[in-house]
Order: C-alpha cells, then structure tokens, then sequence
C-alpha cells in the first residue's frame, strides 16, 4: 500500500465511495447517540471499562495464565503464537491433522491480523467468512474498509452486483433489495454450515477465571460455527483478557450501543471448553501476540489495547468519512487503526506504516466517542514524535535543519539580538520596496520562493515588526 497521503487522494476522488460513506456513517452515529442518550450513567460506564481494561493489562501475565490453566482444565488446547507466522501455522497445522480442505469462519479482525485465510489458501484449504459483510468483501475479491461493517464502502446496487458475479448458485433475477440479497446469502451459507467439519472464531472476550470465551453479533451466523461443526479453533489476541465474569456487565452495556447504535447485541455466544455430545467435541485456543506486547511496553501507547473493536471512533471520524478504510492500508483503519497500526508493527518500518499518525485533524471526536476513554489524540501526538526520532541520522530534512537553526539563534542572547538586527534591516527594505515587489507589502510575505514555498503555499508567513522588543525596551 503506498502512504495514506497517497492512498486517500485515490480514495477522495471517488465520489460514489464518498456518498455511500457518508450515508453509512451518518445513519450509524445517529441511532449510538440515541441509544447512548438513554443511559444516564454513561460516562461512569466509560470511566469503569477503562479502568478494568487498565488494571487488567496491569498483570496481564497473571490473567493469561489464569485462562490457560483454565481452559485446558475444560478439554481445551492452548497455543502461544508469537506472531503471524505461528498463528497460521497452528491453525493450518490443526486444518492438515483433521484432513480438511474447507473451514467455515465467525467474523475476526484477529484473523484478518494475521491474513489466515491467504495462509490457509497456501495449504490447500478454502477458509468461507460467513458475515454477510465480510461475505462480500470475499466475493468481491475486496478488502475491508471497517472494523464493523467491513462493506460499508459498497451499495446494494453494487452487492447485487458482487453476488451474481461470485456467488454459486446466485439467482440470475437477483435484484437489490436488501431481504433479497439476504436470503441469497443465506442460501448460500447453509450447505457451508451443514458441511464443514472446522470452524475459526475469534473473541470479544476472554474471561480468565472461568475458561469463557465470548462473541457478540448481529447474525447468527456465529453461533452456526460455533456450534456445529466437530473442531473450533479460536484466535484471540491477548489484550482480550478480562479478569472475571462481573467485568461482562460493564463491556456488554458499552459494546452494542457503540457499534452498532443497539441496546443489546442480537447473539452473545459464550463457551467453556468441550462438552461431551454437545457442540464442538475438540477445541484450541491460539492467543496471539502479534506485536501487542510491543504496544504494551510503550506508556502513552498502551491504551490502545483497551480497544473492544467498536469502530465508534470511525464514525464520528471527518478523516475516515471521507477517505474510507482502503487509505489506511489496514484491516484497522480510522483512529484506532492510524494509532494499533504502528503500534503493533513498530514505528520505522516502512513508509506506509509511519503516516498513519498523520491521518488526522487531531479534533478529538474519537476520544469523545470511545467507550472506553482511548486518547486517541494523545497518542497520535506521541507516535508523531517516534516517527520523527525513528528517522533521525542521514541526510537532514530541510524541515529539520531550519529548527535545528532556530534552537541554535533562540538557545543564546547575543545570536538572537543579532538575528533580530538581520530581521530588523530586512524589515526596513521590505516596508520601502514591499508594496510594489510582494502581494501584502510589510504586512505579511504570502508566498516565498522555494524551497520556503513548500511553507507559504498553505501559510502565512508574518512580516517581522519594525522594531524588535528588545530595541523598544532600551528606547
């Protein structure tokens, strides 16, 4: 992917992308702030799932061990995957002992992560996303552009469109209305569901004292593949971690009203391990690093990983509205992913990577919509500065050079008198020959040549005064 910068020119010269956005994230913001406005408390909810999240990620060791220990006294196999790699090799290794060519999947973001479905591919076997939209995106051959509604970028004209093209079996008089295009999925989906023998799941949660996994939907496709096929597999990051069951009560009052503007989320499936002729009757559980310690060890950054995956913050974006998710080069755009993105990967990676933090107006409505309470702006300003530092050495940006001039002038009395002398004579020229050499005569140097253009195309550039402070205190 080339750098936002780049990538979101492309993206805002697409008019449709720009209208199916727009009206996608209004209809969304509208129905969290109705539902939102209902809880009085809501504020004290967001202060509460910020400091579990906090306090979790605190002793984040001990509560990971607490869940293996666990989930393996349920029946259930527990795998550490240090990265990508080894995530996709457990599973495609899980995929090969089984004999199976095909898995059906529950929307993750986790797997997406550590693009499984590519790995898997690579081994022979065909990895089915069963979320409608994530179902569209796969047909399409697409990428996602949301953490919750990975089509948002599509209308119903082009999903119609996405489905006679891709979907076996697709009827040919498909037209675009919305229980139609449904019904078509569905359809499609069951044979999957009734045939596949694994499944791959991620989590919104991990309870640790008890071995619980849990997902929240809006489908029930979810709860097919957790429940009837003979393996499941789940990926979970490891910042998914919540200590106790109590800690539920507060995620799963933040979690619907923010994502998808609801009171309660249609399906919350949770599971503890195998039960002998009931669901699944083999079970691993793969909990992924993947950078996040990374994230963890950084003080400001680390808030990052309260993230329940609401995508609030790409709603009430003026950033992502209008560029998408593509631009972000990510299966975490907006916000979240401008700051989880470097985060996870490491600053002074790659040039992709390293403008994300710049993705952003710094106006702080991510912050005011998250459910629990990530400065998002805070750490948009601190991974600014690691870019900076990580691209230190070499040749000097121009940039650079002339702050490194201005703390040498300003770090001594008799320099910066000096240059105020320089300053003051350029002053007393410009004020005589300005008016007819430069637009604005004394009163402001609107455009200066370059390399100073590359400032003055976008900025004012003030006309230093007559006389410098010091000049008129001693006068």
């Amino acid at each position: 992917m080339p750098p936002f910068p780049a990538a979101a020119r492309t993206a805002l010269a697409d008019t449709q992308l720009r209208r199916n956005l727009a009206h996608a994230t209004g209809t969304i913001r509208a129905k969290r702030a109705a539902v939102v406005a209902e809880v009085a408390e809501w504020e004290e909810l967001r202060l509460a799932g910020a400091a579990i999240k906090d306090n979790t990620l605190r002793r984040l060791d001990e509560h990971l061990l607490t869940l293996e220990a666990a989930l393996q006294a349920r029946g259930v196999t527990v795998h550490w995957a240090r990265d990508a790699r080894e995530a996709c090799d457990v599973v495609a290794g899980i995929a090969r002992d089984h004999g199976v060519d095909e898995v059906v999947k529950v929307k993750s973001m986790a797997t997406q992560e550590i693009g499984l479905n590519e790995a898997l591919a690579e081994h022979g076997v065909t990895a089915w996303e069963t979320d409608l939209a994530e179902l569209v995106v796969q047909l399409g051959d697409d990428l996602p552009s949301h953490i919750l509604v990975p089509a948002i970028h599509r209308n119903r004209a082009e999903i119609r469109e996405i489905f006679r093209r891709g979907m076996a079996g697709a009827p040919a008089d498909l037209t675009d209305d919305p229980a139609e295009l449904a019904g078509a999925a569905r359809e499609h989906l069951r044979e999957k569901f009734l045939r596949a023998r694994m499944a791959v799941s991620g989590a919104n949660f991990a309870v640790a004292e008890s071995g619980t996994l849990v997902v929240v939907e809006s489908e029930g496709n979810g709860r097919m593949c957790l429940t009837l096929p003979e393996v499941l597999v789940s990926v979970v990051g490891i910042e998914k971690v919540v200590p106790e069951w109590a800690d539920l009560d507060v995620f799963l009052q933040l979690l619907p009203r923010s994502s998808t503007g609801e009171r309660m989320n249609p399906y919350t499936s949770a599971w503890s391990g195998v039960t002998p002729g009931d669901g699944p009757q083999e079970m691993h559980v793969v909990l992924l690093d993947n950078g996040r310690t990374r994230a963890l060890a950084d003080e400001v950054g680390r808030q990052a990983l309260r993230c329940i995956r609401c995508s609030a913050c790409l709603n009430v974006c003026p950033v992502y509205e209008r560029t998408g998710g593509h631009a972000y080069g990510s299966v975490y755009p907006g916000p979240i992913g401008a700051i989880l993105n470097p985060l996870l990967k490491g600053v002074g990676t790659d040039e992709q990577t390293d403008s994300l933090p710049y993705a952003s107006s710094l106006c702080g409505a991510c912050f005011e919509a998250c459910p629990v309470r990530i400065d998002i702006p805070e750490v948009l300003v601190h991974l600014r500065s690691r870019v900076v530092d990580a691209h230190r050495g070499g040749t000097p940006e121009p940039e650079a050079v002339a702050m490194k001039t201005a703390s040498w002038l300003l770090s001594d009395a008799r320099r910066l008198e000096f240059a105020e002398r320089g300053l003051g004579l350029a002053n007393r020229v410009l004020t005589r020959f300005g008016r007819r050499l430069l637009p604005g005569g004394r009163r402001a140097l609107s455009r200066l040549p370059w390399p100073g253009s590359r400032w003055t195309d976008t900025r004012d550039l003030p006309a230093p005064p007559r006389e410098s402070f010091r000049a008129w205190w001693r006068r």
